[in-house]
């Protein structure tokens, strides 16, 4: 059996090799290494594909949203909502641009923001909701715009766990995620289910106005060169990133299909167990499983993990802590309010999940989880 990792990058190049190494040698050779045909081919295609008007890469998926506040031109102290259980980037570029992160709870089946509570924590000096489609499907948008629209409140998503999914409203129409607020945010972070192999991200909106400013953000605030119109940053996908993101493009929805039969394969396994809870899938949103994760019941989570490291099985906690408790972003705050958010510290752990999985490791695992959760008191 091939060594388990949560992510096998090096199985998943090995089938796209030569074509790899073809385009970025042309790279190379024709030095076009920032802002070249490829970057611009990329930014085209990715537009089609998620049926966008704007692309805007950048670096990585954190200047993504810090890019996306910065062209709301908020001010000092305005209230950004968003959710306690995600990655400290989402609340990173708050905080960096001086703005105020309002932290609330998170539904416990589907791990993104809960609404009501959204609801409950805007203020006269909230001016943007941060939703994130956790680990592959989308929050619940149709709600989220509608509460935006009712208190005049941007939409930014970060899109950096789901790209791929599709979202669909009461009505029957259907978008792509990052693509229904007013700005969507994703990261190409090489573990994406969308992954370069170094660091990169885009920005997408419908807004012509929001888009240029963008596209000067990230270019040191320049339309005409050494011309400086906005306070910008330097964030520019390069080519080498763009190539590699290009020949997986055409791939996603294989590799999305891949993840989904992993899952199907963890579901049936673990759906009759009193003390294991499958990933739900919401009715709204399909699911990329950019992570497959299980709640573990009755207190057996750490133990689980320690159990699967012995047995050679990667297994993660995302998150061991609140973003509202760590040092850096604390807030006080009522354990009543984040209910869900607190469980959800103590249950979730990851299992692998990537597109190379086979039936021989995933029977490895799912029968190691259950050895561990049946035998173990």
């Amino acid at each position: 059996m091939r060594k388990i990792q949560m992510v096998d990058l090096q199985s998943q190049y090995r089938k796209i090799k030569s074509e790899v190494d073809k385009e970025v040698v042309e790279v190379m050779d024709s030095a076009t290494f920032v802002n070249g045909p490829a970057v611009k081919a990329f930014t085209t295609e990715l537009q089609d594909y998620l049926n966008v008007k704007h692309v805007i890469p950048c670096a990585n998926g954190t200047d993504a949203l810090q890019i996306a506040l910065m062209a709301l031109d908020l001010k000092e102290g305005d209230e950004v909502i968003t959710a306690d259980f995600t990655f400290a980037a989402t609340v990173e570029v708050i905080h960096l641009l001086k703005l105020k992160s309002v932290l609330v709870d998170v539904d416990y089946n589907n791990f993104t923001i809960n609404t009501e509570k959204l609801k409950s924590a805007i203020t006269p000096n909230t001016k943007a909701i941060i939703p994130v489609h956790l680990f592959g499907q989308c929050a619940n948008m149709e709600e989220i715009l509608k509460i935006a629209k009712e208190h005049h409140l941007y939409v930014i998503e970060d899109n950096a766990q789901a790209i791929g999914a599709n979202y669909t409203f009461s009505d029957g129409t259907q978008q792509k995620s990052g693509t229904m607020g007013t700005i969507g945010t994703t990261s190409f972070f090489p573990s994406k289910n969308l992954g370069c192999y170094g660091d990169g991200g885009a920005i997408f909106t419908n807004d012509e106005t929001l888009a240029h400013k963008m596209r000067g953000i990230v270019n040191h605030g320049m339309y005409r060169r050494y011309y400086h119109d906005e306070v910008g940053v330097n964030s520019r996908l390069d080519s080498i990133q763009a190539v590699v993101l290009r020949i997986k493009l055409k791939l996603l929805d294989a590799y999305t299909k891949a993840r989904n039969e992993a899952a199907d394969y963890y579901d049936k396994a673990f759906a009759n167990h009193d003390q294991i809870l499958i990933p739900s899938r919401s009715p709204y949103s399909t699911h990329v499983f950019h992570q497959y994760t299980l709640r573990i019941l009755n207190g057996k989570r750490n133990g689980l993990q320690e159990f699967l490291a012995s047995r050679d099985i990667p297994a993660m906690i995302y998150y061991p802590v609140a973003l509202r408790k760590q040092k850096a972003y604390f807030q006080e705050s009522k354990a009543a309010d984040f209910e869900n958010t607190d469980r959800l510290l103590e249950q979730v752990i990851s299992l692998p999940m990537h597109t190379e999985l086979d039936e021989e490791q995933l029977n490895y695992i799912t029968q190691s989880v259950l050895e561990f959760m049946n035998t173990t008191p």
